[in-house]
Protein backbone atom coordinates (compact mmCIF):
# COMPACT_ATOMS: atom_id res chain seq x y z
CA UNK A 1 0.00 0.00 0.00
CA UNK A 2 1.00 3.57 -1.15
CA UNK A 3 1.09 6.04 1.59
CA UNK A 4 0.82 9.94 1.17
CA UNK A 5 4.89 10.34 1.62
CA UNK A 6 5.53 7.98 -0.89
CA UNK A 7 2.82 9.53 -3.82
CA UNK A 8 4.67 12.94 -2.67
CA UNK A 9 7.71 11.67 -3.75
CA UNK A 10 6.91 10.12 -6.31
CA UNK A 11 5.04 13.05 -8.10
CA UNK A 12 7.58 15.88 -6.74
CA UNK A 13 11.43 16.60 -7.06
CA UNK A 14 13.66 18.74 -5.99
CA UNK A 15 16.27 20.85 -7.99
CA UNK A 16 19.53 19.84 -5.91
CA UNK A 17 22.07 21.62 -9.47
CA UNK A 18 22.47 25.62 -9.47
CA UNK A 19 22.83 24.99 -13.11
CA UNK A 20 19.92 23.13 -13.71
CA UNK A 21 17.62 25.22 -11.21
CA UNK A 22 18.74 28.01 -13.77
CA UNK A 23 17.98 26.16 -16.99
CA UNK A 24 14.54 25.75 -15.44
CA UNK A 25 13.72 29.09 -14.58
CA UNK A 26 15.18 30.47 -18.27
CA UNK A 27 13.22 28.17 -19.82
CA UNK A 28 9.53 29.55 -18.18
CA UNK A 29 10.99 33.03 -18.29
CA UNK A 30 10.74 31.86 -22.47
CA UNK A 31 7.40 30.41 -21.82
CA UNK A 32 5.69 33.50 -20.21
CA UNK A 33 6.91 35.91 -23.30
CA UNK A 34 5.56 33.99 -25.57
CA UNK A 35 2.12 33.26 -23.93
CA UNK A 36 1.48 37.28 -24.28
CA UNK A 37 2.48 36.52 -28.11
CA UNK A 38 -0.70 34.17 -28.11
CA UNK A 39 -2.95 35.74 -25.93
CA UNK A 40 -2.42 38.49 -28.91
CA UNK A 41 -3.22 36.16 -31.84
CA UNK A 42 -6.11 35.23 -30.38
CA UNK A 43 -6.92 39.08 -29.88
CA UNK A 44 -6.56 39.41 -33.80
CA UNK A 45 -8.75 35.96 -33.71
CA UNK A 46 -11.50 37.51 -32.40
CA UNK A 47 -11.21 35.03 -29.68
CA UNK A 48 -10.71 37.64 -26.53
CA UNK A 49 -11.57 41.54 -26.33
CA UNK A 50 -8.77 43.97 -26.00
CA UNK A 51 -9.74 44.45 -22.59
CA UNK A 52 -9.76 40.63 -21.77
CA UNK A 53 -6.24 40.32 -23.13
CA UNK A 54 -4.70 43.17 -21.10
CA UNK A 55 -6.05 41.14 -17.92
CA UNK A 56 -4.44 37.58 -19.00
CA UNK A 57 -0.94 40.00 -19.99
CA UNK A 58 -1.51 40.80 -16.41
CA UNK A 59 -1.61 37.45 -14.80
CA UNK A 60 0.99 36.41 -17.23
CA UNK A 61 3.49 39.05 -16.43
CA UNK A 62 2.97 38.69 -12.43
CA UNK A 63 3.54 34.92 -13.27
CA UNK A 64 6.62 35.82 -14.89
CA UNK A 65 7.72 37.92 -11.75
CA UNK A 66 7.06 35.13 -9.32
CA UNK A 67 9.19 32.34 -11.55
CA UNK A 68 11.93 35.77 -11.99
CA UNK A 69 11.68 35.62 -7.92
CA UNK A 70 12.02 31.84 -7.38
CA UNK A 71 15.16 31.95 -9.69
CA UNK A 72 17.17 34.09 -7.24
CA UNK A 73 15.92 32.52 -4.29
CA UNK A 74 17.32 29.08 -5.50
CA UNK A 75 19.86 30.70 -7.27
CA UNK A 76 22.79 28.70 -6.26
CA UNK A 77 20.63 25.41 -5.07
CA UNK A 78 22.72 22.63 -4.30
CA UNK A 79 26.35 24.60 -3.74
CA UNK A 80 28.28 23.68 -0.97
CA UNK A 81 28.39 26.64 1.30
CA UNK A 82 25.13 27.86 0.95
CA UNK A 83 22.14 27.32 3.32
CA UNK A 84 19.85 24.71 2.10
CA UNK A 85 17.13 25.07 -0.10
CA UNK A 86 16.09 23.65 -3.11
CA UNK A 87 12.75 24.15 -5.56
CA UNK A 88 10.17 21.98 -5.01
CA UNK A 89 8.52 21.22 -8.52
CA UNK A 90 5.87 19.03 -9.95
CA UNK A 91 7.86 16.66 -12.28
CA UNK A 92 4.97 13.93 -13.03
CA UNK A 93 1.90 16.22 -13.67
CA UNK A 94 2.34 20.11 -13.95
CA UNK A 95 6.27 21.23 -14.61
CA UNK A 96 5.32 23.91 -12.28
CA UNK A 97 6.80 24.29 -9.00
CA UNK A 98 4.62 22.67 -6.30
CA UNK A 99 1.35 24.97 -4.08
CA UNK A 100 3.84 24.93 -0.89
CA UNK A 101 6.47 27.03 -2.90
CA UNK A 102 3.69 29.52 -3.86
CA UNK A 103 2.25 29.89 -0.21
CA UNK A 104 6.09 30.02 0.94
CA UNK A 105 6.54 33.09 -1.09
CA UNK A 106 3.36 34.76 0.18
CA UNK A 107 4.94 34.56 3.83
CA UNK A 108 8.29 35.58 2.88
CA UNK A 109 6.49 38.81 1.14
CA UNK A 110 4.78 39.77 4.37
CA UNK A 111 8.62 39.82 5.82
CA UNK A 112 10.76 40.79 3.16
CA UNK A 113 10.65 44.39 4.57
CA UNK A 114 12.42 43.53 7.52
CA UNK A 115 14.72 41.10 6.19
CA UNK A 116 15.63 43.91 3.42
CA UNK A 117 16.19 46.76 6.19
CA UNK A 118 18.62 44.31 7.66
CA UNK A 119 20.69 42.92 4.88
CA UNK A 120 23.88 45.28 3.73
CA UNK A 121 22.48 46.89 0.55
CA UNK A 122 23.02 45.93 -3.01
CA UNK A 123 26.53 48.40 -3.16
CA UNK A 124 28.04 46.65 -0.62
CA UNK A 125 27.53 43.48 -1.42
CA UNK A 126 29.49 44.13 -4.75
CA UNK A 127 32.06 45.45 -3.01
CA UNK A 128 32.37 43.16 -0.49
CA UNK A 129 32.50 40.43 -3.43
CA UNK A 130 34.98 41.65 -5.23
CA UNK A 131 37.60 42.56 -2.51
CA UNK A 132 36.82 38.52 -1.73
CA UNK A 133 37.41 38.00 -5.10
CA UNK A 134 40.69 40.10 -5.84
CA UNK A 135 42.23 39.83 -2.00
CA UNK A 136 41.73 36.12 -1.44
CA UNK A 137 41.50 34.65 -4.59
CA UNK A 138 38.27 32.92 -3.62
CA UNK A 139 34.69 32.62 -4.72
CA UNK A 140 32.45 34.99 -2.88
CA UNK A 141 29.41 32.23 -2.32
CA UNK A 142 28.00 33.46 0.89
CA UNK A 143 28.00 36.97 0.09
CA UNK A 144 26.54 35.73 -3.50
CA UNK A 145 24.02 34.01 -1.62
CA UNK A 146 22.96 36.88 0.67
CA UNK A 147 22.57 38.72 -2.89
CA UNK A 148 20.42 36.53 -4.07
CA UNK A 149 18.66 36.77 -1.29
CA UNK A 150 17.72 40.51 -1.24
CA UNK A 151 16.95 40.56 -4.89
CA UNK A 152 14.25 37.88 -3.99
CA UNK A 153 13.24 39.65 -1.52
CA UNK A 154 13.09 42.93 -3.55
CA UNK A 155 10.89 41.21 -5.80
CA UNK A 156 8.20 40.74 -3.21
CA UNK A 157 8.21 43.80 -2.20
CA UNK A 158 7.95 45.07 -5.94
CA UNK A 159 4.27 43.53 -5.89
CA UNK A 160 3.02 42.28 -9.40
CA UNK A 161 3.55 38.76 -8.62
CA UNK A 162 1.33 35.92 -9.28
CA UNK A 163 -0.09 34.65 -5.54
CA UNK A 164 -1.44 31.26 -4.50
CA UNK A 165 -4.27 33.57 -4.51
CA UNK A 166 -5.17 37.04 -6.74
CA UNK A 167 -8.31 38.44 -5.15
CA UNK A 168 -11.00 39.70 -7.58
CA UNK A 169 -11.33 42.85 -9.04
CA UNK A 170 -14.05 44.21 -11.33
CA UNK A 171 -13.81 46.39 -14.18
CA UNK A 172 -16.54 48.38 -15.65
CA UNK A 173 -17.38 48.14 -19.19
CA UNK A 174 -20.69 50.68 -19.44
CA UNK A 175 -24.53 50.32 -18.86
CA UNK A 176 -26.45 47.64 -19.81
CA UNK A 177 -29.73 49.41 -19.28
CA UNK A 178 -30.72 52.52 -17.66
CA UNK A 179 -30.01 50.79 -14.50
CA UNK A 180 -27.78 48.38 -15.17
CA UNK A 181 -24.20 48.51 -15.21
CA UNK A 182 -21.62 45.69 -17.17
CA UNK A 183 -18.21 44.46 -15.23
CA UNK A 184 -15.80 42.01 -15.90
CA UNK A 185 -14.57 40.30 -13.09
CA UNK A 186 -11.27 38.62 -13.02
CA UNK A 187 -9.01 36.76 -10.53
CA UNK A 188 -6.48 33.83 -10.52
CA UNK A 189 -5.61 31.21 -8.10
CA UNK A 190 -2.29 28.93 -7.98
CA UNK A 191 -4.12 25.99 -7.63
CA UNK A 192 -3.22 23.13 -5.09
CA UNK A 193 -4.50 19.84 -6.32
CA UNK A 194 -3.02 20.23 -10.13
CA UNK A 195 -0.04 22.99 -9.14
CA UNK A 196 -1.09 24.83 -12.13
CA UNK A 197 -1.97 28.74 -12.50
CA UNK A 198 -5.89 29.26 -13.51
CA UNK A 199 -7.39 32.25 -14.48
CA UNK A 200 -10.97 33.53 -14.14
CA UNK A 201 -12.87 36.13 -16.31
CA UNK A 202 -16.45 36.89 -15.40
CA UNK A 203 -18.82 39.29 -17.17
CA UNK A 204 -21.80 39.80 -14.74
CA UNK A 205 -24.65 43.00 -15.33
CA UNK A 206 -25.10 44.67 -11.55
CA UNK A 207 -29.08 45.84 -11.12
CA UNK A 208 -28.26 46.23 -7.44
CA UNK A 209 -28.57 50.17 -5.61
CA UNK A 210 -24.92 50.84 -5.80
CA UNK A 211 -22.04 49.61 -7.97
CA UNK A 212 -20.77 46.83 -7.33
CA UNK A 213 -16.74 47.43 -6.30
CA UNK A 214 -18.43 50.54 -4.20
CA UNK A 215 -20.80 48.31 -2.53
CA UNK A 216 -19.28 47.49 1.23
CA UNK A 217 -21.67 44.91 1.78
CA UNK A 218 -22.27 42.85 -1.31
CA UNK A 219 -18.25 43.71 -3.15
CA UNK A 220 -16.48 41.44 -0.17
CA UNK A 221 -19.28 38.73 0.09
CA UNK A 222 -18.76 38.15 -3.77
CA UNK A 223 -15.66 38.45 -2.94
CA UNK A 224 -14.98 35.61 -0.80
CA UNK A 225 -17.78 33.59 -2.56
CA UNK A 226 -15.75 33.73 -5.95
CA UNK A 227 -12.57 32.77 -4.12
CA UNK A 228 -14.23 29.67 -2.11
CA UNK A 229 -15.56 27.95 -5.24
CA UNK A 230 -12.53 28.52 -7.14
CA UNK A 231 -10.70 25.10 -7.58
CA UNK A 232 -10.91 23.20 -10.94
CA UNK A 233 -12.80 20.28 -9.55
CA UNK A 234 -15.54 22.62 -9.40
CA UNK A 235 -18.01 23.36 -12.53
CA UNK A 236 -18.43 26.02 -14.21
CA UNK A 237 -21.80 25.91 -13.70
CA UNK A 238 -22.12 25.30 -10.03
CA UNK A 239 -19.68 28.63 -9.71
CA UNK A 240 -22.11 30.78 -12.01
CA UNK A 241 -25.24 29.22 -10.50
CA UNK A 242 -23.74 30.22 -7.35
CA UNK A 243 -23.39 33.57 -7.95
CA UNK A 244 -26.72 33.52 -9.68
CA UNK A 245 -28.85 31.88 -6.81
CA UNK A 246 -26.84 33.90 -3.27
CA UNK A 247 -26.51 37.35 -5.05
CA UNK A 248 -30.25 38.20 -7.04
CA UNK A 249 -29.08 41.57 -8.25
CA UNK A 250 -25.97 40.50 -9.96
CA UNK A 251 -26.90 38.00 -13.53
CA UNK A 252 -23.71 36.55 -14.92
CA UNK A 253 -23.35 35.94 -18.60
CA UNK A 254 -20.32 34.67 -19.33
CA UNK A 255 -17.83 33.07 -17.36
CA UNK A 256 -13.99 31.94 -18.23
CA UNK A 257 -11.29 29.68 -17.03
CA UNK A 258 -8.35 29.02 -18.23
CA UNK A 259 -5.76 26.82 -16.90
CA UNK A 260 -1.99 27.51 -17.70
CA UNK A 261 -0.12 24.24 -18.61
CA UNK A 262 1.05 21.72 -17.70
CA UNK A 263 4.45 22.19 -19.12
CA UNK A 264 6.61 19.26 -21.04
CA UNK A 265 10.08 19.57 -21.05
CA UNK A 266 12.03 16.24 -21.39
CA UNK A 267 14.69 17.47 -19.12
CA UNK A 268 12.63 18.28 -16.66
CA UNK A 269 9.24 16.07 -16.05
CA UNK A 270 8.39 12.19 -16.79
CA UNK A 271 4.95 12.61 -17.82
CA UNK A 272 3.17 9.66 -19.86
CA UNK A 273 1.22 10.29 -23.20
CA UNK A 274 1.91 11.40 -26.44
CA UNK A 275 3.56 14.84 -26.32
CA UNK A 276 6.34 13.06 -24.08
CA UNK A 277 7.35 11.00 -27.09
CA UNK A 278 6.88 13.85 -29.73
CA UNK A 279 9.20 15.42 -27.52
CA UNK A 280 11.88 12.73 -27.28
CA UNK A 281 11.39 12.03 -31.24
CA UNK A 282 11.86 15.52 -31.16
CA UNK A 283 15.58 15.92 -29.94
CA UNK A 284 15.15 19.54 -29.47
CA UNK A 285 18.04 21.56 -28.35
CA UNK A 286 18.37 23.15 -24.69
CA UNK A 287 15.29 26.05 -24.72
CA UNK A 288 13.37 24.68 -27.62
CA UNK A 289 12.65 21.14 -26.01
CA UNK A 290 9.26 22.02 -24.37
CA UNK A 291 5.72 21.88 -24.81
CA UNK A 292 2.76 24.06 -22.80
CA UNK A 293 -0.82 23.43 -22.88
CA UNK A 294 -3.48 25.86 -22.54
CA UNK A 295 -6.87 25.19 -21.63
CA UNK A 296 -10.38 27.38 -21.95
CA UNK A 297 -13.32 26.73 -20.74
CA UNK A 298 -16.22 28.91 -21.23
CA UNK A 299 -20.00 29.01 -20.14
CA UNK A 300 -22.67 31.53 -21.15
CA UNK A 301 -25.78 32.31 -20.56
CA UNK A 302 -28.76 31.09 -23.07
CA UNK A 303 -31.55 33.32 -21.78
CA UNK A 304 -33.51 34.72 -18.78
CA UNK A 305 -36.40 33.36 -17.19
CA UNK A 306 -38.19 34.28 -14.08
CA UNK A 307 -38.42 32.96 -10.60
CA UNK A 308 -41.20 33.59 -7.72
CA UNK A 309 -39.55 34.56 -4.44
CA UNK A 310 -42.53 35.87 -2.23
CA UNK A 311 -46.11 36.73 -3.19
CA UNK A 312 -45.71 39.77 -4.71
CA UNK A 313 -41.74 39.69 -6.10
CA UNK A 314 -39.84 38.08 -8.63
CA UNK A 315 -36.08 37.66 -9.72
CA UNK A 316 -34.51 36.60 -12.76
CA UNK A 317 -32.39 33.09 -13.03
CA UNK A 318 -29.84 32.74 -16.17
CA UNK A 319 -30.14 29.98 -18.09
CA UNK A 320 -26.62 28.14 -19.04
CA UNK A 321 -26.31 26.78 -22.10
CA UNK A 322 -24.54 23.60 -21.90
CA UNK A 323 -22.37 21.93 -24.50
CA UNK A 324 -24.80 19.72 -26.75
CA UNK A 325 -22.43 17.92 -29.06
CA UNK A 326 -20.24 14.34 -27.51
CA UNK A 327 -23.39 14.03 -24.62
CA UNK A 328 -20.60 15.49 -22.42
CA UNK A 329 -22.39 18.96 -21.56
CA UNK A 330 -23.78 18.06 -18.42
CA UNK A 331 -20.36 16.36 -17.60
CA UNK A 332 -18.44 18.97 -18.51
CA UNK A 333 -20.78 21.92 -16.89
CA UNK A 334 -19.71 24.43 -19.49
CA UNK A 335 -21.02 25.37 -22.97
CA UNK A 336 -17.59 24.89 -24.52
CA UNK A 337 -14.26 23.38 -23.93
CA UNK A 338 -10.93 24.38 -26.49
CA UNK A 339 -7.73 23.15 -25.84
CA UNK A 340 -4.25 23.93 -27.05
CA UNK A 341 -0.49 23.70 -27.51
CA UNK A 342 2.34 26.00 -27.49
CA UNK A 343 5.89 24.42 -28.59
CA UNK A 344 8.65 25.78 -30.91
CA UNK A 345 8.55 24.59 -34.19
CA UNK A 346 10.74 20.88 -33.92
CA UNK A 347 8.45 19.78 -31.53
CA UNK A 348 5.34 21.00 -33.46
CA UNK A 349 7.33 19.31 -36.74
CA UNK A 350 7.16 16.03 -34.74
CA UNK A 351 3.94 16.57 -33.80
CA UNK A 352 2.88 16.86 -37.09
CA UNK A 353 3.97 13.85 -38.72
CA UNK A 354 2.81 12.08 -36.17
CA UNK A 355 -0.60 12.98 -35.83
CA UNK A 356 -1.27 11.21 -32.79
CA UNK A 357 -5.13 10.72 -31.99
CA UNK A 358 -6.68 12.86 -29.69
CA UNK A 359 -4.72 15.77 -31.11
CA UNK A 360 -6.89 16.62 -33.97
CA UNK A 361 -9.03 19.43 -32.18
CA UNK A 362 -6.69 20.71 -30.26
CA UNK A 363 -5.01 24.15 -31.33
CA UNK A 364 -1.28 24.44 -32.08
CA UNK A 365 0.31 27.60 -31.69
CA UNK A 366 3.98 27.60 -32.83
CA UNK A 367 6.90 29.92 -31.46
CA UNK A 368 9.47 30.53 -33.98
CA UNK A 369 12.81 31.19 -33.57
CA UNK A 370 12.82 34.76 -33.95
CA UNK A 371 9.90 34.78 -31.45
CA UNK A 372 6.64 34.79 -33.76
CA UNK A 373 3.77 32.91 -33.38
CA UNK A 374 2.24 30.82 -35.47
CA UNK A 375 -1.29 29.42 -35.01
CA UNK A 376 -2.33 26.07 -36.66
CA UNK A 377 -5.42 23.82 -36.38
Amino acid sequence: MTNAKDTLTADHAQLSDEFAARRYFAKFEAITGHLTRVAAAMEVEGNLSKAEVTILGRYIRDLSNSFGALGNKYLLAGREGTPFGQLDFDRHESGFPVFQEMLTMAVDAQQAARHLANMPSETELKNDMIRQIVGDLTIPTKLQYAMAQRLYYEALTGGEIFWARNDPDAIWQGMAGEERRRFLVHWAIFDSQTNLPVIYLMELEDSGRTTLPRDERRWPAVQGHLMAQSFTGLKLVTMAQGIDQDFPDLHPKRLRRFHIGPMYSSAYTVQSGPLCEVLAEARAPEGQDWALAWTEEELVSERVREEKTGWFSKVEREVFTLDPFAGRGADLGATRQERAIICPERPYQVLAEKNPPGFHGVRKFVVSPGGRVFSYR
